[in-house]
């Protein structure tokens, strides 16, 4: 077989590179965009798009660890304590023993990465679905992130996560290093699922477990992999978190952040079924799901509203998934 048609079989066996849902997302972005530009001429300057991109960047960081996790078929509820945890122990680590940069990042993404192995662990070996485990470890991740609080707030953060911030040394030419290590992880994360055998593995773990598992996929140790992954960019998403608030870091970090990394992959266009998912349409995703929490906020709306238009938005997802496989089954 030549290289030329080795080539072909290549292009035909993969999917497109880029998907119609990826596109229609970039559509819907510049038409949000455009729209909030003439509403609040504000929206479009530096002052307003950095602080979206900063914000943007751990939800769509977890997500892509979460696109994996679903592309299996599972699912992680317990990424918002876990985020808790994370960063309070990190904070704390910070103001007790004034650590540098690369020391708080690496305690954060250990941190994370032990609780995604908490979570692998039960899921891959205990054999119980995964949104009993993660619902169950939400609530002890965040119990230990409260004792860890103890009775208060975390206060008198240094500035060592700046690199990861607002100000101007969490930036480089305008754009915050947050979202450009996000936009770096992600297309390691594309390239990983889409060209090696590997990542792979994971698609058909979730087009079906034990198919897979009698042409020699290691199934439960790729899905401790992902929870195990999950956990890892769970951490290094807490070090981003800290860095966009102030010196004080108060109990209610984490709250909700797992419904957003939800809502960012299945508006990605990830199958919540398991089996199709696209870690650049997760990006997409979450930065859909910011700009319309930022959209509301400048225009003065009721942030209630936020919530609304992203449950239309996963809601038109969903659907949309759904017509596709009822597609597929009737070919």
């Amino acid at each position: 077989m030549t290289a030329v048609t080795e080539a072909k079989i290549r292009r035909r066996v993969l999917p497109s590179p880029i998907t119609g849902q990826e596109f229609v997302l970039v559509g819907v972005i510049v038409v949000l965009w455009a729209a909030l530009a003439v509403s609040t001429p504000a929206f479009l300057t530096a002052g307003s798009i950095q602080p979206l991109l900063v914000a943007t960047a751990p939800v769509a960081l977890v997500g892509v660890a979460m696109t994996i996790v679903i592309i299996t078929g599972g699912i992680d509820v317990s990424v918002g304590g876990a985020i808790m945890a994370c960063s309070v122990l990190t904070a704390k680590a910070l103001v007790g023993a004034d650590v540098n940069l690369g020391v708080a990042v690496l305690l954060s993404i250990a941190a994370g990465g032990v609780l995604g192995l908490v979570n692998g662990v039960l899921i891959a070996y205990g054999r119980v679905h995964a949104i009993i485990i993660t619902f169950g470890t939400a609530n002890l991740f965040m119990f230990l992130g409260l004792r860890i609080f103890g009775s208060g707030t975390v206060n008198g953060i240094p500035g060592t996560l700046a690199f990861f911030g607002r100000g101007p040394d969490g930036r480089t030419l305008g754009i915050p290093h947050a979202f450009l290590i996000t936009l770096v992880i992600t297309a390691v994360a594309w390239w990983y699922l889409r060209h090696t055998a590997g990542g792979r593995h994971f698609f058909a773990i979730g087009g079906d477990a034990q198919a897979a598992r009698l042409a020699g996929v290691r199934v439960q140790r790729r899905i401790l992999l992902a929870y195990v992954l999950t956990g890892v960019l769970v951490g290094l998403a807490s070090c981003f978190v800290i860095a966009q608030g102030t010196s004080t870091l108060d109990q209610s970090v984490g709250s909700g952040k797992e419904l957003a990394v939800i809502a960012a992959v299945v508006i990605g266009g990830t199958s919540i079924m398991g089996g199709r998912g696209s870690v650049l349409g997760t990006l997409l995703g979450a930065l859909l799901v910011q700009s319309v929490v930022s959209g509301v906020t400048q225009l003065g709306w009721r942030s209630q509203l936020s919530d609304l238009f992203v449950g239309i938005f996963i809601i038109v997802a969903v659907g949309a998934d759904l017509l596709r496989a009822r597609a597929r089954r009737a070919r």
